[in-house]
């Protein structure tokens, strides 16, 4: 099984390189790959494509299977999920899951192409903030009814967020490679300073 953790990595933190630890202890993971969204993402925040992309590479260096996908990056327009793993799954003819923090089910039944995503893919969910997932699927009309395909992992709990490490700028929250390229590119330096 491939595994796709996508998002903004904006920038990649210890807690996205201990999902890719804790999926593969779990489960019998091929590869592991990390998919970082695109700057023409309706995030104005995000650091450019390209640090972004680096920082996953040098956070993901000894990590085992992991891969960095430029997939969502080369886009032009923002596709959506379905697209990018439709893509993967022509690409490598092999089971494809996608994961999520538990915080991502509140929202996730007015993703793009929602019915197709859990109809054709494996959702793996990561516990987050005590939310009672099981109750979020049955009580979600969209979710329940693919709720076959959904892996939960309740017991993940790691709480450090990309925003949380971008307002108080703590080493510890990243990986070391990641924290000398953020001072070497002065990132995160304000609102003004996105790069």
């Amino acid at each position: 099984m491939k595994v796709i953790f996508g998002g903004a990595f904006n920038p990649v933190t210890n807690a996205h390189i201990k999902v890719c630890q804790y999926i593969q202890q779990k489960m019998d993971v091929e590869e592991f790959i990390f998919l970082p969204v695109s700057s023409a993402y309706t995030k104005s925040d995000l650091a450019s494509n390209y640090h972004r992309l680096n920082m996953l590479k040098l956070a993901t260096k000894n990590c085992d299977k992991a891969l960095v996908s430029s997939l969502e990056i080369e886009d032009n327009d923002f596709l959506g999920t379905y697209k990018s793993l439709i893509r993967f799954y022509d690409k490598y003819e092999d089971d494809i899951a996608f994961v999520i923090g538990a915080d991502n089910l509140e929202l996730m039944d007015k993703w793009i192409n929602i019915e197709g995503i859990l109809s054709e893919f494996k959702i793996i969910v990561l516990g987050r903030d005590n939310i009672d997932i099981n109750q979020m699927i049955d009580e979600n009309d969209v979710l329940n009814k693919y709720k076959d395909n959904f892996i939960i992992f309740k017991d993940f709990n790691v709480d450090i967020s990309s925003t949380n490490f971008r307002e108080h700028m703590d080493p510890s929250k990243v990986n070391q490679d990641v924290f000398d390229y953020i001072q070497e590119y002065s990132l995160y330096r304000g609102d003004d300073d996105v790069q």
